[in-house]
């Protein structure tokens, strides 16, 4: 009998869901664009302090392309571009909530991190 490994997304049907949800960057921005609605890049950026530009529109076109920011572009001049969530990011909504509640655990991952490393640093 032979035994073959199943793919990743088999073993773990979440994982597709991780890789999109929770790459680096895209729950920052999609939680701002949820709590403070349509916005520009500017906006974006002067919320997300610590995100490069580069990085935001490499994120937001991703994003864009996921289905889960909208992007709108006005034909004025100046040009103008505002980003805001999707119906299908804001589905999120739920998971975000639960993970929020969730994180109410974080004092006990730090006991835990805490108490391994000084086992750790001991041996």
């Amino acid at each position: 009998m032979t035994r073959t490994t199943p793919t990743p997304e088999l073993a773990c049907p979440i994982a597709p869901v991780v890789d999109i949800v929770f790459s680096r960057w895209t729950t920052p921005i999609l939680w701002t664009l949820n709590e403070f609605g349509r916005m520009r890049f500017v906006e974006l950026e002067r919320r997300i302090t610590t995100i490069t530009p580069k990085v935001l529109t490499q994120r937001l076109r991703q994003l864009e392309r996921d289905g889960l920011v909208v992007r709108t572009y006005h034909a004025e001049v100046p040009p103008r571009v505002e980003y805001e969530i999707s119906e299908l990011g804001r589905s999120l909504g739920p998971l975000f909530a639960s993970l929020s509640e969730w994180s109410g655990n974080l004092g006990k991952v730090e006991a835990a991190r805490e108490a391994y490393d000084s086992r750790c640093s001991t041996r």
